[in-house]
């Protein structure tokens, strides 16, 4: 998880969940910026449920770098997607400029305080 703060370097409420899948071959595909990653269906599953963002990062262990993708705007931009027609792995693509740095992180940031703002229900907890 990670947690976010605020400029004033107070903690946030809520998380952005990221998942880290490492591998020794990266395989990138023949534009050479697009990197193909196989998931499994049932981690799909969990990271789909998530109403919080959920960010995929596959570590290339060859050059030590880190790309990522977020996992629910990734699968919603696709408009034919159908959770339940894929088999036991599906694979993502993942752009070689998405690499994780410090302007990533704020991004992941800004995903989950967007997220925060679209929340339309309070939830009151019964004492």
């Amino acid at each position: 998880m990670l947690y976010t703060y605020t400029e004033e370097g107070e903690i946030e409420a809520e998380t952005v969940k990221m998942q880290l899948k490492a591998t020794d071959s990266l395989a990138v595909l023949k534009d050479g910026t697009t990197i193909a990653f196989a998931v499994e269906r049932v981690d799909l599953e969990y990271w789909l449920g998530e109403w919080l963002p959920v960010i995929l990062i596959v570590y290339d262990a060859q050059t030590d770098i880190a790309y990522w993708v977020y996992v629910q705007a990734y699968f919603q931009s696709m408009v034919s997607f159908d959770l339940a027609k894929i088999g036991g792995t599906t694979t993502i693509h993942l752009s070689s400029v998405d690499v994780v740095d410090t302007r990533a992180m704020r991004l992941f940031a800004h995903y989950k305080a967007d997220v925060l703002r679209q929340r339309p229900e309070v939830i009151y907890y019964e004492s």
